[in-house]
């Protein structure tokens, strides 16, 4: 029998450095999201996600060991659903885990009582669920969002076959070829920009959600970001935001957590009806992109960082992480991000199921390595695909300083006379 904890003691806990609170509510609800008609938004301060859905991977002891939860501490367990609660303290005892706790009160008594500290994700509107989505495409009334204007896209990069396979209902197609050059990747021009959101029925009062399919890109591939849809949907929505579209959303998990919610896709195309007055110039949020005189400065800065979010093969030169990128190395000054394993997967920023990594962990990742609110903060990678990742991370959490060095190291070392390094910057 597995001891329960009440909403009096487990206040008390929270100043005791022995306890660790899990919440396993799906991580959307983590964020902030109201799924369960709970008083607040978020989860109860300190408390690490570990959403029970996740019980079904095999890998589950990993994700365990990953949050670095110790077995001496006292662990006590929450969530919306007794019965998963109590199943998941019975997996935990399974793996050696003894000095467990059930907290059963979280939306009766936790979120109802203004003195008990919580803590959410300050932007996790802009982080949607399949639930919300489905709401809004059926015209209910949903949290967060009162726009009779939205369009959703399925984002891809030259493999329209991919929404041809299926795709979330009212969806319209955009390649981000339509928003980044082939020739320098860099964001196209202020009106090319213009014209190609317009084309696409997309004005700045416009609600844009987005999202793409997750594949297995191969490096080998000749274009391997054909299979990083969700990345490049993360991609377009920075350009959006810089082009001044004020309304950009992301679906939390892509494609895959509109499926696992088991909604429908359809196959059938979608037009966009367009528009022809974008509604502010263009670009009416410049912040979003620095470019490498700025690049450069950031360098030199105290309080400016320059943030290398690739593999750590790239950042030290043994390999380019692209097939058509020559030149290995990183640029002089910039502080490792730490993506994930290549140039097309985001490890380090997603969690096992795909959707975006418990915001306290990428938070530490960033403080670890010295990247801290009160700096000014440039994320890049080769082409501005995961530094867009990185950069929308951060600006979820509300850093105020944060954007994307487009160019990246595709325009940096493609000019001879820019300083580069390699092997271990210790």
């Amino acid at each position: 029998m597995i001891n329960k904890i009440s909403t009096k003691k487990l206040s008390l806990a929270l100043k005791n450095p022995n306890y660790t609170i899990i919440d396993i509510r799906p991580i959307d609800a983590y964020n902030g999201w109201k799924l369960n008609g709970e008083n607040r938004s978020g989860h109860i301060k300190g408390a690490k996600a570990l959403p029970y859905s996740w019980t079904n991977y095999m890998d589950w002891m990993d994700i365990v060991r990953s949050k670095e939860i110790d077995k001496k501490d006292n662990i006590v367990i929450y969530g919306y659903n007794s019965e998963k609660i109590e199943k998941t303290a019975k997996l935990f005892k399974k793996i050696g885990y003894e000095n467990l706790l059930t907290y059963f009160d979280f939306v009766s008594e936790w979120t109802t009582d203004d003195k008990l500290p919580m803590d959410y994700l300050k932007r996790y509107d802009r982080l949607v669920h399949p639930q919300w989505l489905k709401d809004v495409i059926d015209g209910k009334k949903v949290e967060n969002f009162d726009n009779d204007k939205f369009v959703i896209v399925h984002s891809h990069y030259r493999n329209y076959a991919d929404y041809g396979l299926g795709h979330i209902p009212r969806a319209i197609e955009i390649d981000t070829l339509l928003l980044e050059s082939p020739v320098t990747w860099n964001r196209r021009s202020p009106i090319d920009l213009k014209v190609a959101l317009e084309s696409k029925g997309i004005s700045a009062d416009t609600s844009v959600i987005l999202y793409g399919r997750f594949g297995a890109p191969d490096n080998n591939d000749a274009f391997p970001g054909s299979s990083a849809g969700h990345l490049g949907a993360i991609r377009s929505a920075a350009i959006m935001m810089y082009a001044g579209v004020k309304d950009v959303r992301i679906l939390n998990g892509g494609l895959l957590s509109w499926e696992k919610a088991g909604f429908d896709i359809e196959t059938k195309a979608n037009y966009p009806k367009r528009v022809y007055d974008f509604g502010t110039d263009v670009p009416a949020n410049p912040w979003v992109f620095i470019d490498i005189d700025e690049a450069k400065e950031y360098i030199k800065s105290n309080n400016k960082e320059l943030v290398s979010v690739r593999s750590w093969a790239e950042y030290i030169g043994d390999v380019s992480g692209y097939n058509y990128i020559k030149k290995k190395g990183r640029i002089p000054g910039s502080v490792f991000g730490n993506c994930g394993t290549d140039a097309y997967h985001m490890e380090n920023y997603r969690n096992v199921d795909h959707t975006t990594r418990e915001f306290h962990e990428v938070e530490q990742q960033l403080r670890e390595a010295g990247l801290t609110p009160d700096k000014q903060l440039a994320f890049y990678c080769g082409t501005g695909w995961r530094g867009s990742e990185a950069f929308f991370n951060a600006f979820l959490m509300g850093y105020p300083n944060v954007s994307v060095f487009d160019g990246g190291w595709f325009e940096w070392s493609n000019d001879p006379n820019n300083p580069f390094e390699t092997g271990d910057p210790k």
